[in-house]
């Protein structure tokens, strides 16, 4: 494999890595939603956890949180295998960058849900909850009364807390979708015409 085709997991390695640093630095120096202020109320580090997907959503139960586990497993092996077949075939670098961001991001999730419940909360694997700290409330409000479904309810925006797995992911996918013309863009092979070449009888 050439030099070249090494920086996407190298890129992912650094995301994996520093993703893993940062929950290890929560959990240790934080208690379970102790906020430390960095941009006033606008942005700050909150120690929470889940048993889900990006940002906190999630599926209900045991069973549903190893189901939930399985389709990641299942699925950061399939972004692999991807990711490896782009590059063999030689695939826009971009796209192949924002693979690479995907994976790693999956996988830094996965080593949470798969392994923090042995290593952290005393139960088996496969039970870990994956750890979120990164808040932005940048602003609240009310619906007005003219919003259908929500009207006089409180909103805030961006409300998710998330970690750097997470951003990752949307961040691969969200330039995926800008680029993607550009990422998928191929070829059309031209159509042969009845001039095009003689029919020997």
């Amino acid at each position: 494999m050439k030099a070249v085709y090494l920086k996407p997991f190298l890129v992912a390695l650094i995301i994996i890595v520093v993703d893993q640093l940062i929950k290890t630095w929560v959990r240790t120096h934080m208690e379970f939603n102790q906020e430390i202020h960095f941009l006033g109320e606008r942005g700050m580090l909150k120690y929470t956890e889940n048993n889900g997907m990006a940002f906190g959503w999630e599926l209900g139960g045991r069973g549903g949180k190893l189901i939930l586990t399985l389709f990641r497993i299942a699925a950061v092996g399939g972004i692999g295998y991807g990711l490896v077949y782009l590059i063999q075939h030689k695939h826009h670098r971009g796209l192949i960058m924002c693979v690479a961001l995907i994976f790693a991001g999956a996988l830094g999730n996965i080593i949470d849900s798969t392994f923090y419940g042995l290593i952290y909360q005393h139960g088996g694997i496969f039970e870990g909850r994956v750890v979120d700290m990164f808040y932005f409330p940048l602003f609240t409000g009310t619906y007005p009364a003219w919003f259908p479904g929500w009207h006089g309810q409180h909103f805030e925006f961006f409300e998710p807390i998330f970690n750097l797995a997470d951003s990752a992911i949307s961040v691969g996918v969200i330039t995926i979708l800008i680029f993607q013309k550009r990422y998928f863009k191929h070829e059309v092979p031209e159509l042969s015409t009845p001039n095009s070449e003689i029919v020997e009888e």
